[in-house]
């Protein structure tokens, strides 16, 4: 039986028009029912009146209708109300038209309860070629549609206050200053840190900084307008957006409501916390032309300035003051000359596969080396680029160099798949189409596979669907897409279900920080979980330890790249490292760890956030000491849990494990003792005791992983 819903229709089809003929025989009359009776999709058949005259078993499990039930009825008692008439008449206006309409649907199940089905009618036509019946086949997508509603909610609401989060203030902020534009009015964007919270969660724990924040999200939200934007940024960071301001003086008793939110004492079980807030104020338009991402910034430093001139107040950025026009220009002309003199070169960095020891391809880094200052990495002048017409150029340099190189290694004998990286300003060009076939034009050798585009997610992508027709049209010529720095910056699901790209790349700052930074670990997960939720490959940059690898390869993240595989290197070092290079033998025999392991990976990362506290706190940089009693630290909470049930039927080492992180707890209460006598160096000095501790402990836990 046809496998395919398309295959499924013209089948059905036929043997309906069989089951017309006074001539068909009974072998196809008893195949036709057999199909009615095994099919998964639910399959009702119509009258030309819309009277039902058959359906299957699916269509009764379906809709909780019997046959009995809905022969002779119409499809109308399935109605959930839901649709307009709008929406039925350009369905049937369809259906006469083309013989056939598919889309997605709300019904009503018998129960009373609404789902949501994918939907394909038919026009049965008889030997003649007139309309005969109607033939409908559905499936029940209600589960899809609620995946991907809560896939929705994590990539756009931050977990704990429910507020946007920076992927959606992205949206939001883009929109509102299109919207700036159109209605000639002013947008103030304002980033909000909480001055004190983190003596707060020093002095009484996590839990009860999480339930601050939460009251405060709320109070901050209420202090707000209709249409305003409150987003959580991650800790105790802040971003808000006014929209709708006449003038500059109109944001000024909104923010002061925000600040004032801000410093309201909340009391949570009986104990009074309070803190107060620094704010930095920019607005939109000004003078030159800024991005979202420059207008986050502008706030951010001014924020920084509120706190260094005593916290608890409103700052407002200073537009004339930041513009360095002159400094530009000479920038400018110095990348000019650079490029004519051939002063810019490309060093390539290889992307593994760490669980095999394949190389996937190299990412292709430019670098300028300059006559006076030596060789500069991009953050020396890229910065000067922005939105200026000569980055369009420098990435234009690039791709032409990347695609000589790649002909240079395949005559050698080596085919290096190399990435390069690209800003929204150039792939948003009307000609980059035209100039890129122009170039592989130039560069025959170049096939598929060969080169891959990397996008930054935190740039503004302004125009999506375009954008998605230039990568198609790229893709159609072999060239595939990478969306680069996912996970920071201001990345939106949209990105992920309207660009075809193919890889993820999680930026550097959220891998390194993993180790020892839980909320950057549940960034990680989530950005895997996303990438296979969407079908795409992901690779971790960044990887700068074998530990790093460890745990990306325990996640499910197998590619990457980063200073513990390789720095990036001149072209004529690859050929020899390519030959050279092994994987680290910890990383080769390294399992997925299973869903109810995953717990015990982020306890790893809690123990080491921990000892890193508590060495902070021997340093001096850290004024109150974390929770020294064993069971009160979120890693021993973990492991009084997996000690109260068996794991699964996982025998885990548990009294070993206990032994150690006791022993690591009674070893840092005594150093915390030694520095309140004043006695710091010798405090300092057992440091290294408890890393060796660490380690040890944590090699029991990935033993058992």
């Amino acid at each position: 039986m046809p496998t395919d819903k398309a295959g499924q229709i013209d089948h059905c089809t036929g043997l309906l028009l069989d089951m017309s003929d006074s001539k068909a025989v009974q072998e196809r009359l008893q195949l036709a029912a057999s199909v009615l009776r095994h099919a998964r999709e639910g399959i009702l058949i119509t009258t030309l009146d819309a009277e039902v005259i058959d359906v299957n078993p699916a269509f009764t499990e379906i809709t909780g209708y019997s046959r009995e039930e809905i022969v002779g009825q119409t499809p109308r008692v399935l109605g959930s109300g839901k649709h307009d008439a709008a929406f039925f008449a350009e369905m049937w206006r369809q259906l006469s038209a083309e013989g056939c309409w598919s889309g997605e649907i709300w019904n009503r199940r018998k129960s009373g309860e609404m789902y949501v089905q994918m939907l394909t009618i038919s026009v049965v036509r008889d030997l003649q070629g007139r309309p005969f019946r109607y033939l409908g086949l559905f499936l029940d997508i209600s589960q899809q549609k609620e995946h991907e509603l809560r896939l929705e909610r994590v990539a756009h609401y931050d977990p704990l206050t429910g507020l946007p989060n920076r992927a959606l203030l992205a949206d939001r902020l883009r929109q509102a200053m299109v919207n700036a534009h159109r209605r000639n009015q002013k947008l103030a964007l304002v980033f909000i840190d909480l001055d004190g919270f983190k003596a707060i969660n020093d002095s009484h724990g996590h839990a009860a900084g999480d339930r601050l924040l939460v009251a405060l999200a709320g109070r901050m939200t209420h202090g707000l307008r209709s249409g305003d934007t409150l987003a959580r940024l991650g800790g105790d960071e802040f971003v808000a957006v006014l929209i709708d301001l006449k003038d500059d003086d109109a944001a000024t008793p909104v923010v002061e409501r925000v600040r004032a939110a801000a410093a309201q004492p909340v009391s949570i079980d009986g104990v009074v916390m309070q803190v107060t807030a620094s704010l930095g104020m920019t607005f939109y338009p000004q003078v030159d032309d800024i991005d979202a991402d420059q207008l986050v910034r502008q706030a951010d430093q001014t924020m920084y300035q509120a706190k260094l001139k005593g916290k608890n107040r409103i700052l407002v950025f200073n537009t004339e003051q930041n513009r360095n026009i002159h400094g530009h220009h000479e920038a400018w002309e110095a990348i000019r000359r650079a490029i004519g003199n051939g002063e810019f070169e490309l060093h390539y960095q290889p992307k593994v596969n760490m669980r095999t020891g394949q190389m996937v391809g190299v990412e292709a880094l430019i670098r300028w080396r300059h006559p006076e200052r030596g060789l500069l990495t991009p953050a020396a002048f890229m910065p000067a680029l922005s939105g200026h017409a000569l980055g369009i150029e420098l990435g234009e340099w690039t791709l032409a160099a990347a695609m000589a190189q790649i002909q240079t290694w395949k005559a050698a004998g080596l085919k290096i798949p190399v990435s390069v990286n690209i800003t929204a300003q150039q792939i948003q060009r009307l000609d980059f189409v035209a100039r890129l076939r122009a170039q592989l034009a130039e560069h025959a050798d170049v096939g598929a596979g060969d080169l891959e585009l990397e996008v930054l997610e935190t740039s503004s992508v302004e125009d999506i669907p375009r954008v998605s027709e230039v990568m198609q049209a790229c893709r159609d010529m072999g060239v595939g897409f990478a969306l680069d720095d996912f996970g920071t910056g201001y990345s939106s699901l949209t990105y992920l279900r309207r660009l075809p790209t193919s890889l993820l790349k999680i930026d550097r700052s959220v891998v390194h920080d993993m180790l020892d930074n839980p909320e950057d670990l549940t960034i990680l997960h989530g950005v895997i979980g996303l990438a296979a939720a969407f079908g795409k490959e992901v690779l971790a940059e960044g990887v700068e330890t074998l530990a790093h690898g460890q745990i990306l390869l325990h996640l499910g993240c197998e590619r990457a790249q980063g200073y513990a595989i390789a720095r990036p290197m001149a072209a004529d070092a690859i050929p020899h490292w390519l030959a050279t290079w092994r994987p680290d033998p910890s990383w080769l025999n390294l399992a997925l760890v299973s869903r109810d392991d995953l717990p015990a990976i982020f306890a790893m990362v809690e123990h080491r956030a921990w000892v890193v506290e508590i060495m902070a706190h021997l340093r001096g940089d850290r004024d109150a000491p974390p929770a020294l009693d064993p069971h009160h630290c979120r890693f021993g909470q973990w492991l009084d849990h997996q000690s109260a049930r068996s794991p699964h039927g996982k025998q885990w080492n548990l009294d070993a494990i206990d032994r150690l992180h006791r022993e690591i707890h009674d070893r840092a209460h005594a150093l915390v003792a030694l520095k309140q006598c004043g006695q710091t160096a010798a405090a300092l000095a057992g440091c290294t005791e408890i890393q060796g501790l660490r380690d040890r402990l944590l090699g029991q836990l990935t033993k058992m992983l």
